[in-house]
């Protein structure tokens, strides 16, 4: 037993020092003159991905302890409100964003046509926050309680986190600026592809995610 919530809590120590150091400017600038924008995006992309893996696994590994029981009707809560979460994270990633982080290409930003920006200005976090509150439904044990509630704690900690810091680096009146946005939906090319492959990418996890983490969401 001590083995398993041994796991969890490395699984969950890792993870955090994992999205706090690399966020930290000083070690951030030094990554991007290393690695270039791109280079430390696709990087940290990919080891938020293991990590966040780790921890799920991790979790799914623990000592089963159940808070509250399972029904049918809880697993049509995260395939709703995840149709929603994937294509918000789809429609950021990589797109410009010195607000949050995720972004690349920032000085191309633009108050005026902000695209998702302008209705969510930390589309990651509130799409992470989304995911860990719609999985919290149907997972009453305690692994996953623990799970999903410091997630969406993490992501909503996070936004007000990143707001402070990137008004300290940008100042004050900079980044008052940048979050002044234009709330307006302009249709473009690159927006369609986007919301065509949002849905590719659920499908995808739909599929998954009985064979990767041995849990079959449709019902």
């Amino acid at each position: 037993m001590l083995g398993g919530w041994g796991e969890f809590v490395a699984a969950f120590a890792v993870f955090f020092l994992s999205h706090s150091i690399p966020t930290r400017p000083a070690v951030k600038g030094a990554l991007v003159a290393r690695l270039g924008s791109r280079g430390f995006t696709l990087a940290y992309s990919v080891l938020s991905t293991a990590v966040l893996a780790w921890v799920i696994f991790a979790a799914a590994r623990a000592p089963v302890v159940m808070l509250w029981p399972w029904d049918l009707w809880q697993n049509h809560v995260p395939l709703t409100v995840m149709a929603l979460a994937v294509t918000i994270a789809v429609l950021a990633i990589g797109r410009p964003n010195p607000l949050s982080f995720g972004g690349a290409h920032n000085e191309r930003f633009d108050p005026e046509n902000p695209g998702l920006v302008g209705w969510v200005r930390h589309p990651l976090l509130v799409a992470l926050a989304l995911w860990a509150g719609s999985h919290l439904v149907p997972n009453g044990n305690l692994a996953h309680v623990i799970l999903f509630v410091l997630f969406g704690g993490f992501a909503l900690m996070g936004m007000k986190l990143i707001d402070r810091r990137q008004k300290r680096v940008l100042g004050a009146e900079e980044w008052a600026r940048l979050c002044n946005t234009k709330r307006k939906v302009t249709p473009t090319l690159n927006g369609v592809v986007r919301l065509v492959l949002a849905g590719v990418v659920y499908m995808g996890l739909l599929h998954l995610h009985g064979p990767v983490f041995g849990v079959y969401p449709l019902p």
